[in-house]
């Protein structure tokens, strides 16, 4: 859908008033959470949102979140490797997913050290979720830094509707091996749910050498969730969660200094997980409500494997002439007669260098390297609400973080950092039609700097169920401890044979962050309509945008070369527009589209922007039991690869007495013949099937 259609459509709901009267039925209106922490009305939210619903999710026979994201219009959704995928709004660095603040009921797990969301070792199944709310554009002012470009916000299904006993098993070609498993029981005055939940796949099947791809995952996760009603005013709801797995990773390392083959040694990555929240709610009255809210997050992962190298890679001069300048070394390594061309510290150095490497620096050794990481946050959270007036209504409250990251190859030891916010919005109903929203956050960050981030937005409602809306918001993203604060180097350890005695020594790359980055700056604009035609079960919504992010941190941030700074920037212009159509009680027709004009100044930033790209869905229940849904998706470029998709779901639900069994079969076929994202990441065949069977009672 281009512009002039958009315009058209928002045109068609603003003429006269027989055909708003015509067209509008005042009913209920549904409700979403996610934008302002305020309930609205979709027509009165100031910005763009989907919701993936309960039946959506299941109609898919999706696997993992990620892939659920291809249901949003403008999510880029790629794959590093069978385990690692990336999903970004509108899109920017195609291996950094960072300007996206990702919750499970309120709790982040968006990372502290690396700053980066672990799709794959989230501790949450897809069979408890119950919604997903996402925030299309930038939200600051609502969840503070990281939440730049939108809000992912996975809500899980309440204990009380999870009763009895569900079991779930699903299998196919890939390798893929998933379980499910929960109990839901009354416990006194609440209610409780236990779930454990499992997967497993082989990752991609080799890569464009023909090689075998190693990248398969295998996890099982725990959660434990509950809720109590204390009083008629009182009720405590709180979440344990556990996950551990291993995912595996291609030992690819070239040697510099030795003609080795590339090793296949084993270098795969233990993750665990454990997270916890509690949450104390209070309704004073029916228009006074508040809650206190606490998190606790650890994150570990350990990495090992053993390599070799030349003795002269541990060489401290070696190391010095590195620091002094990546290019200059490399070139002296390829061209020694290159020497000259370098400052006389840099010659100097060169010189020992290769007089070390004749008198046998180039002999062999071999030692243990690795990428262990710890991870910790605590979150304490208060939020009041409260209707001043019938046409009044504000949110404000306090929080209070503390990130902790635990490495010696990453940052020499510990590194912390705390983090203060203070938010507020306000919604001002006047009259019928107008509303008036703005709200703003301060947060102050102890590693970067302090932040005061604001939105303003205008919604003029034709009904409660249909509303024009202008927006004007402002967000940042603060450079996280991996880019501003690295101290990454590897100490090899065991080594054999040692090196002037020693046992240990440091490989000579070294990066350091600087220290000093300043904060990512958006500022976008956006003009859009929602609207819910209850008389023939369609709601939709377009967006029409304008987004320019500055000072952004695009450079690679690798060992060997790691000069993050603010030099670039990316605007995003274009348009949006969902629309979910319910044709009766059997059918359910949903499409998304997705134009995205894009500029930027590193080409890290544009690779994974598809300026077409949407979905197109069907979902039917045939009855006596059979469903059935078709889902299509397609983006024109992912870092320079075309995607299309069609997935097919056909499932039939069986009563056996009280017990429910469904058995269901999901098919996705690809329609392009393109690697996934990356050039290594293939498959052998373009079409995957695999089958599941639940039993409910």
């Amino acid at each position: 859908m281009r512009t002039p259609h958009l315009l058209s459509l928002l045109a068609l709901v603003t003429t006269t008033p027989l055909v708003a009267d015509d067209l509008f039925i005042d009913d209920a209106v549904p409700e979403v959470l996610t934008a302002t922490r305020l309930k609205q009305a979709p027509a009165a939210v100031p910005g763009s949102m989907t919701v993936l619903d309960r039946a959506l999710i299941e109609a898919t026979g999706a696997r993992d979140i990620p892939e659920l994201m291809r249901l949003v219009p403008g999510m880029m959704v790629g794959y590093l490797s069978g385990h690692e995928s990336t999903v970004n709004y509108h899109g920017t660095n195609v291996t950094e997913a960072r300007r996206m603040q990702v919750l499970i009921d309120g709790r982040s797990v968006y990372r502290p050290g690396l700053a980066t969301v672990d799709w794959t070792d989230i501790p949450v199944a897809i069979e408890d979720i119950e919604r997903i709310e996402v925030f299309r554009g930038p939200n600051s002012v609502s969840y503070g830094a990281n939440a730049l470009m939108g809000v992912i916000n996975i809500l899980t299904r309440n204990p009380a509707d999870s009763s009895g006993t569900r079991l779930k098993y699903t299998q196919g070609q890939r390798g893929i091996r998933d379980f499910y498993a929960s109990q839901g029981f009354e416990l006194g005055s609440g209610a409780m749910r236990l779930s454990l939940s499992g997967k497993e796949d082989d990752g991609f099947d080799h890569d464009h050498r023909g090689d075998d791809y190693r990248d398969s995952r295998r996890l099982t996760r725990f959660n434990l969730s509950a809720t109590h009603t204390l009083d008629e005013k009182q009720s405590i709801d709180w979440q344990l969660a556990a996950k551990e797995g291993s995912n595996q990773e291609p030992y690819d390392y070239e040697s510099i200094f030795l003609d080795l083959p590339p090793g296949d040694s084993d270098s795969d990555v233990v993750a665990r997980d454990y997270a916890g929240s509690l949450r104390w709610n209070l309704d004073l009255n029916p228009q006074h409500s508040l809650y206190v809210q606490s998190n606790v997050q650890h994150w570990e992962r350990k990495q090992e494997w053993r390599a070799c190298e030349g003795a002269i890679a541990f060489s401290p001069q070696l190391a010095e002439l590195f620091q002094l300048g990546s290019d200059y070394f490399y070139e002296v390594l390829k061209r020694p007669a290159s020497i000259s061309s370098g400052t006389p510290q840099q010659q100097a150095l060169a010189t020992q260098v290769f007089g070390q490497i004749l008198g046998g620096g180039n002999q062999p050794t071999c030692g243990n390297v690795n990428k262990h990481l710890r991870e910790t946050r605590y979150d304490l959270e208060l939020q009041d609400t409260y209707s001043l007036s019938d046409n009044l209504r504000l949110v404000s409250g306090l929080s209070y973080r503390y990130d902790q990251a635990s490495s010696d190859t990453f940052f020499n030891g510990k590194l912390s950092n705390q983090l203060w916010r203070a938010f507020g919005h306000v919604e001002w109903t006047l009259g019928e039609h107008w509303v008036l929203q703005g709200g703003a956050m301060f947060e102050d960050d102890e590693l970067t700097d302090s932040s005061l981030t604001p939105r303003l937005a205008v919604n003029y409602l034709i009904t409660p169920q249909h509303g024009l809306r202008a927006v004007y918001s402002e967000a940042v993203r603060s450079a996280d401890m991996y880019e501003n604060n690295v101290d990454w180097r590897y100490r090899i350890t065991n080594l054999t044979p040692t090196i002037n005695g020693n046992s240990s020594a440091y490989f000579f790359t070294h990066a350091r962050g600087p220290g000093d980055l300043d904060q990512e700056i958006m500022r976008s604009r956006e003009l859009g309509y929602n609207g819910l035609f209850t008389d023939l079960g369609l709601a939709v919504d377009v967006k029409l945008f304008y987004d320019e992010i500055h000072r952004m941190i695009s450079a690679p941030l690798q060992a060997d070369n790691f000069e993050p700074s603010n030099d670039d920037m990316t605007r995003f212009k274009g348009a949006e527009t969902q629309l979910d159509w319910r044709l009766g009680s059997a059918d359910r027709l949903r499409l998304t589209y997705a134009y995205v004009d894009f500029v930027a100044t590193s080409r890290q930033d544009d690779r994974l922007t598809a300026r077409n790209s949407g979905s197109a869905g069907w979902l039917r229940d045939w009855g006596h039991g059979w469903s059935s849904s078709v889902f299509y998706y397609g983006a024109d470029m992912l870092n320079q690869y075309r995607f299309e998709r069609l997935d097919l779901r056909l499932a039939k639900r069986i009563r056996l007495g009280s017990t429910d069994l469904q058995l269901a079969g999901v098919m996705q076929q690809r329609l392009d013949d393109e690697p996934l994202t990356w050039k290594e990441n293939l498959y052998d065949e373009r079409r995957l099937l695999y089958l599941s069977a639940e039993l409910e009672f």
